[in-house]
C-alpha cells in the first residue's frame, strides 16, 4: 500500500530484531518480495495482446479460459515466486514440506556458493579507491 502511495524507498531487507540482526535468508525473502511489490506499482499493461480479445471470442461465455496457453503465458510473467510455494498440499508434502524460511536458506547458500560478481572498471575502482583514501585523510585515519 505504501509503494502505491508512492514511497520508493524499502527499509531493511534482510534484517530481523529490529535491524539487530541480519539474516541472508530473511534478504531473499525480502528480496522476492520486493520484486512483488514492484510489479504492482509497474501497472498493468494493457494493449490488444493483453487483452486477448481473440481468445475472449473464440472462448465464449462461461469458457474455459485457464487452459490457454496465452492465459498460462501471462500468468508467468505476472507471477513466478522462487520463495513462496503455491503448489498444492499434496505436491508440497511430496517435495519435503519445506517452508519459506528454509527455502530462502537453501537459495542464500546457493548464491553465496555460486555468485561471481561482475569486476569493477578499473577506473571506477580507481575514483573509489581516491575517495576512501581521501576520507581517511580528512578524518585522520590515514
Amino acid at each position: 500500500m505504501a509503494a502505491l502511495a508512492g514511497a520508493n524507498v524499502i527499509y531493511g531487507a534482510g534484517m530481523t530484531e529490529s535491524g539487530v540482526t541480519f539474516d541472508c535468508a530473511q534478504l531473499v525473502m525480502d528480496d522476492e518480495w520486493a520484486a512483488m511489490i514492484k510489479q504492482v506499482i509497474g501497472g498493468v499493461r494493457v494493449d490488444a495482446e493483453m487483452l486477448m480479445l481473440d481468445d475472449i471470442k473464440k472462448v465464449g461465455p462461461f469458457g474455459d479460459f485457464l487452459s490457454l496457453e496465452s492465459t498460462y503465458r501471462f500468468m508467468r510473467a505476472q507471477s513466478n515466486p522462487r520463495i513462496a510455494d503455491r503448489r498444492v498440499r499434496e505436491e508440497w508434502q511430496a517435495d519435503g514440506a519445506t517452508d519459506a524460511y528454509a527455502r530462502a536458506h537453501a537459495r542464500a547458500l546457493e548464491i553465496l556458493e555460486t555468485h561471481k560478481p561482475e569486476p569493477l572498471d578499473p577506473d571506477i575502482a580507481r575514483q573509489v579507491h581516491e575517495i576512501v583514501e581521501r576520507a581517511d585523510r580528512e578524518r585522520g585515519v590515514a
